[in-house]
């Protein structure tokens, strides 16, 4: 009985790592991009475990067991890695410059928390230029309401679908859009602000739908909307950084088709995962909360804040202008550009 279950976990922990390269947009495909740490040690635990059991003269099964789940292994390691210290790093670690920096905190609230004074307590100690609340509903509104005074400007579209935007700032928003770029009810915004030595950066803020049953059965609408902001990014001359709950991974596919055709960082790389999801539940963590900066940038600092009573940790960045651009950045080829606009193309189609 105990190899029949060492067999059956170790196929089905095979199947779970190659799966994710199966370019379908079902929940029940994509879900296997998120846990690949945990799946990681889940497989070594396992090849442990069959050399533990390996009979060195006549076991040929155990060392097609061994192989098998070696290469599982050898392929994790090299989706992990670039999230860990020993990551090539996109972005240079810079100083802080009070006129050429930004300060950003970005959190998914969970709209049923009733938590609001943490999510001020934290704002008010952290003290950060702009923040970027989603999930928020009328009741979140008026919960961190008393954060207002400090934020000359602010954007509110309070909803109760789970895809409602608080955006507070201390600098000076000069041009503000809201976009609905997919679906209607589902808002992102597109801001122009000037910094405190005059330059002006463009910001792009979002969260789109996650595939999952019951709400979104697909990722194509996700994708999409990822992938539409991409080309955006790409093609504003201006510094810019896209903020929000992507509602997928760093080390996922879309996320790196996002990179390639926005040639934006992730400060990630090479410092480690930052996981701000699940905030309850310590085994199972990933990074889906976001903050990607342009070549323009440097990096001062990046941290996952303590939580606020909702499913995701908030996350902070200071990013500074930078006069070398020495950022790291992927460029797409053309088939990925016309895997891209295909994505786009099936997101828009899904809404008509």
């Amino acid at each position: 009985m105990g190899e029949l279950l060492l067999k059956i976990f170790s196929t089905f922990f095979i199947f779970a790592t190659f799966f994710p390269l199966v370019k379908l947009d079902d929940w029940w495909v994509r879900i296997f991009d998120y846990p690949r740490l945990q799946k990681l040690v889940i497989i070594l635990i396992l090849w442990i475990i069959w050399l533990s059991t390996l009979d060195m003269d006549n076991d040929v099964e155990a060392y097609i067991w061994l192989g098998l789940l070696g290469v599982c292994i050898v392929y994790l390691f090299s989706k992990v890695l670039p999230f860990t210290i020993l990551g090539k790093k996109m972005i240079d670690t810079v100083p802080f410059d009070e006129g050429s920096g930004i300060h950003i905190l970005v959190g998914n609230v969970y709209q049923y928390n009733t938590n609001y004074q943490k999510a001020v307590d934290l704002v008010t100690s952290t003290k950060p230029d702009l923040v970027f609340l989603v999930e928020t509903d009328k009741a979140w509104e008026n919960g961190v309401s008393s954060i207002e005074k400090d934020y000359a400007y602010c954007i509110k579209i309070p909803l109760d679908n789970t895809y409602g935007l608080l955006f507070y700032s201390k600098l000076e928003i000069i041009k503000q859009e809201i976009h609905h770029l997919i679906d209607e009810e589902i808002p992102s915004l597109e801001l122009d602000i000037k910094l405190r030595n005059g330059e002006i950066i463009t910001v792009y803020a979002i969260h789109p739908t996650p595939p999952v049953p019951g709400e979104n059965t697909e990722s194509t609408e996700r994708d999409a909307e990822i992938l539409m902001v991409g080309k955006k990014s790409k093609e504003n001359k201006r510094p810019t950084l896209v903020i929000g709950d992507l509602n997928d991974v760093a080390w996922s596919y879309t996320t790196e088709l996002f990179l390639k055709i926005s040639e934006m960082a992730d400060p990630r790389r090479g410092r480690g995962l930052f996981n701000t999801f699940h905030a309850k539940v310590p085994l199972f963590r990933w990074p889906l909360d976001h903050i990607f900066l342009s070549k323009h940038f440097g990096l001062a600092g990046l941290k996952v804040e303590k939580g606020i009573g909702s499913d995701h940790f908030p996350i902070s960045i200071k990013a500074v202008l930078t006069v070398q651009n020495n950022t790291e950045t992927m460029q797409a080829n053309g088939e990925e550009k016309e895997e891209a606009n295909k994505k786009i193309t099936n997101g828009k189609e899904k809404q008509d």
